[in-house]
């Protein structure tokens, strides 16, 4: 398991574990500092878990079962179903767990009302989040063997028409990056600052149940 950020056994009571998706890490990091939620801990799941969503319910359930063997009793999923088809909903309620609600991290990110007024408008965009900017050659352009085939582009991407960047901060030069990645990918290119969307709110309101 990648990311682990956790207290001792003997310091868990009171504590919230968020067990997070590897692309959020960053962000809920962000969070808790700037709300200083110091009693809340942090565990991530691989981001490349993306690459076979059937992983993640099973991931997710052993990553629970170490939490509350280490004596959490609250713990936050840092995920939406990010394609699960509901196998992720069906291991949380098993377990006893809350997620943020939302098919993906585009979507919390947005808020979910702003999402699904969007949703058609949408349907041919790509989107990015700071994460996948930072990233983009490496859970991108190389999965993809766009490096080595940059012929295959049209087959991955011919069926989009804009980038659509929702920026969790205002950093210029992650614009550039995602300007610059709209510009490879022969793509319309947006930009719509979103902050922390959703996410923020469901970390503040598991550490509140503490």
């Amino acid at each position: 398991m990648a990311g682990r950020e956790t207290s001792s056994p003997s310091k868990k009571a009171g504590r919230v574990l968020v067990i997070a998706c590897g692309m959020l890490a960053r962000e809920i990091l962000a969070i808790r500092e700037r709300w200083k939620l110091d009693h809340i801990d942090i565990t991530c799941l691989p981001a490349q878990l993306h690459f076979e969503p059937q992983k993640i319910p099973l991931a997710m359930r052993t990553a629970i079962r170490e939490a509350k063997d280490a004596g959490y009793q609250t713990i936050l999923a840092g995920y939406g179903d990010c394609g699960t088809g509901g196998l992720l909903d069906a291991v949380l309620i098993e377990e006893g767990v809350v997620r943020i609600p939302g098919p993906h991290c585009f979507a919390f990110y947005q808020g979910l009302d702003a999402f699904t007024r969007r949703e058609a408008e949408d349907m041919t965009s790509f989107y990015f989040t700071d994460f996948l900017v930072r990233n983009f050659q490496t859970f991108f352009v190389e999965p993809l063997g766009l490096d080595k085939h940059p012929e295959l582009m049209g087959d991955y991407f011919g069926h989009y028409e804009r980038v659509v960047y929702l920026a969790q901060t205002d950093d210029p030069e992650l614009d550039r990056e995602a300007r610059a990645a709209a510009s490879w990918l022969n793509l319309a290119y947006e930009r719509r600052f979103t902050g922390y969307g959703d996410l923020e709110a469901a970390m503040k309101s598991a550490a509140g149940k503490s």
